[in-house]
């Protein structure tokens, strides 16, 4: 087997793949309509060009098994959140502890940061607002007496397995 095909020094499988992943979420959100096509293509092109210079292809560590954990604990813990928060937003007496809980996030790759605060920004009844001086991520909450730093630090956990950063 030869050395991994490249394409103006960038391996042609992540450029594929890339383009690929690009391409359907392009079609996901517009259809399948052929006049919108060409926008489409060079939507993706450019994504694509921005995607490599941005986060250059290297030795992905991604752990699908458990990417699939996560995804099946966040996508369990978004009912749950949900539920609670309809649940406060249709109560008589609204019952709000709201306040700002801050949680040290120990990812060191910022890149793996941002995405970490994205993810949990998709919580109900949770929402990052930023960081203090001391890098902690402030969450407000509408109720800090439930374990919000805890379910944070569980999430990051599973977060860095999938990551392979253990």
């Amino acid at each position: 087997m030869g050395a991994p095909q490249k394409l103006s020094g960038i391996p042609v499988g992540s450029f594929a793949l890339r383009s690929s992943l690009f391409l359907i979420f392009w079609l996901m959100i517009s259809g399948w309509a052929p006049s919108d096509l060409p926008i489409g293509l060079a939507a993706v092109a450019a994504a694509t060009w921005n995607s490599l210079f941005l986060l250059p292809p290297g030795r992905s560590r991604l752990r699908i098994g458990r990417l699939a954990r996560l995804a099946t604990t966040f996508a369990w813990q978004s009912i749950v959140s949900g539920i609670d928060v309809a649940r406060r937003a249709f109560e008589r007496e609204l019952r709000l502890h709201q306040g700002i809980v801050p949680y040290r996030v120990q990812l060191s790759s910022s890149v793996a940061r941002n995405t970490f605060y994205a993810l949990s920004s998709l919580l109900p009844g949770t929402l990052p607002t930023g960081t203090d001086e001391e890098g902690s991520l402030l969450v407000h909450c509408l109720d800090i007496d439930r374990p919000v730093a805890a379910d944070l630090a569980r999430e990051e956990d599973l977060f860095r397995q999938v990551l392979g950063d253990e």
